[in-house]
């Protein structure tokens, strides 16, 4: 009988009703106890219509606190509110009496609901849970950035962390991403993208400590990559037309060069922006990649029989055929792996 926020839309969520039997019901047959639920990730006083109508409608409106964040918007709509503090067996009482709509906290006022429920079981009465409002897509969002605030105040290790110390475990839970997408562990990926997720929220609020004009906030990431997306996909969101994907990526890549021209001028490189940190083989098949875009021929790779430019050659093959070099050699380093585990299992291991 808890009314929690809902995380659902109204399509995949309907208000739950609880009652036994033929219980008595308030004026006009309407139930007579309504718990006003509320999502406290949507501003406060965004109601739906029926939640103003089943407000404006009530023999009785009930709050427990005059800091609920609903009061002022309810007031301002000229419904009365009476703040008080019943027990669970008075507001049934009243609820026998006339229609009551009580204003349910943010928290969902899980022991006065479990109580209530206990009383409606012994002795029946008509009880409806009306969520007043619903979670957009997203909106768990807003609560990863409250739990990362509160972490980077209270938590001692989370308060010294800085951009640099962080970067191994951005590096490390990425790498746990990709295994569990290449080992079929789909399970597992909610989990492994959350931690990624904790990175970027984790350096927001790093960055947001800041009073210079590196200062950035998650906002400040998002409007960033929404701005890109928008700017790089003007078949969605412009005017252009496309007749396939390849005109898609020929569109991508012009539209990255011009960004490129704008921001380095006579300086700007197709090799622009290639982390050179990255692992080997991924590094040597994206200069390739964007050497082959940009028309480089192909006698700038180097040459020679050393182990290097050897592995630059089979990067090369590994392109030509269109297979990713690092995954190729992962793959077949977990096959490695998994033979080595059973010969030790035979009993060869010393």
């Amino acid at each position: 009988m808890t009314p929690k926020p809902s995380s659902k839309s109204p399509k995949s969520s309907k208000p739950s009703r609880k009652g036994a039997g033929r219980a008595p019901k308030g004026p006009g047959g309407k139930p007579a106890l309504i718990l006003l639920a509320t999502t406290h990730r949507v501003a406060p006083g965004l109601l739906t219509w029926r939640a103003w109508e089943t407000l404006r409608s009530a023999g009785r409106v009930l709050a427990g606190s005059g800091d609920h964040p609903l009061l002022p918007y309810v007031l301002d709509a000229g419904v009365q509110v009476e703040v008080t503090e019943p027990a669970a067996a008075e507001l049934v009482d009243a609820a026998r009496a006339e229609r009551i709509v009580w204003l349910a906290a943010p928290d969902g006022d899980e022991p006065l609901m479990r109580e209530i429920g206990r009383i409606a079981v012994g002795d029946p009465l008509d009880i409806e849970v009306l969520h007043g409002s619903y979670d957009l897509p997203g909106a768990r969002l807003l609560d990863l950035v409250s739990v990362m605030d509160t972490l980077r105040r209270e938590c001692p290790w989370d308060a010294e962390q800085t951009h640099a110390s962080l970067v191994r475990y951005l590096l490390e839970e990425s790498y746990e991403v990709a295994e569990t997408i290449e080992e079929g562990d789909l399970g597992a990926l909610r989990e492994e993208l959350g931690d990624v997720l904790m990175q970027v929220a984790f350096h927001s609020v790093v960055a947001s400590e800041r009073t210079d004009e590196t200062a950035f906030t998650i906002d400040d990431v998002a409007a960033g990559i929404v701005d890109k997306l928008v700017r790089r996909h003007p078949h969605v969101f412009g005017e252009v037309t496309v007749g396939g994907a390849d005109e898609v990526n020929a569109n991508w890549e012009e539209i990255k060069a011009a960004e490129r021209a704008a921001r380095n001028g006579d300086e700007a490189s197709v090799l622009d922006g290639v982390p050179m940190g990255q692992p080997a083989l991924s590094l040597a098949a994206q200069l390739q990649r964007r050497a082959a875009r940009a028309g480089a021929p192909a006698d700038l790779a180097p040459a020679g029989d050393g182990i290097g430019e050897r592995l630059f050659e089979l990067v090369r093959r590994a392109r030509d055929e269109g297979v990713d070099p690092e995954a190729e050699l992962r793959a077949i380093s977990r096959v490695f792996r998994d033979r080595v585990k059973t010969w030790e299992r035979e009993g060869n291991a010393p």
